[in-house]
């Protein structure tokens, strides 16, 4: 599992690398086209990692549940976050993935409940679920690229 927690690493490391480009206007835009922004896309992220990982082993989340609750699939943004939790986005990015690795390696992902999820994909283990969450994030890095280009953003 190694390779696969190296892809999240590099994937969020990439992607905390784009806020310094976005304008914090723009961090909160919906481009026209889209149905959310980059920042609920980015926190959409971590929401759906502690779901796929955390919640389906039976475990407590590591992060905060209204954070999962306001992000998670089915929801819209609700508005400009507080400075607290655009902090918490800036680190919780990488700081989630290392956590999931480190968790990973202690053991307790014990049990799954398995899972359908709208692609349609069956998981039935945390080892599923990590593979799948590395899909599901790549799909948000290409949604949120698209943003930046529709808002005119520079990369760079």
């Amino acid at each position: 599992m190694d390779k696969q927690f190296d892809i999240t690493n590099q994937n969020r490391k990439l992607l905390r690398s784009l806020l310094k480009y976005i304008p914090e206007n723009l961090l909160f835009e919906i481009p026209p086209g889209f149905r959310n922004s980059i920042w609920w896309n980015l926190a959409h992220i971590i929401a759906t990692q502690q779901i796929l990982l955390y919640r389906f082993s039976g475990l407590t989340a590591r992060v905060d549940e209204n954070w999962i609750n306001t992000y998670m699939k089915g929801t819209l943004p609700t508005g400009i976050p507080k400075k607290k939790e655009i902090e918490f986005l800036k680190n919780g990015l990488v700081e989630t993935a290392i956590w999931a690795a480190q968790d990973y390696d202690k053991g307790i992902f014990e049990g799954y409940e398995e899972y359908t999820t709208s692609t349609k994909v069956t998981l039935s283990s945390v080892e599923d679920a990590i593979h799948f969450n590395n899909y599901h994030e790549g799909l948000h890095l290409g949604v949120i690229l698209s943003q930046i280009k529709v808002l005119g953003i520079k990369l760079g």
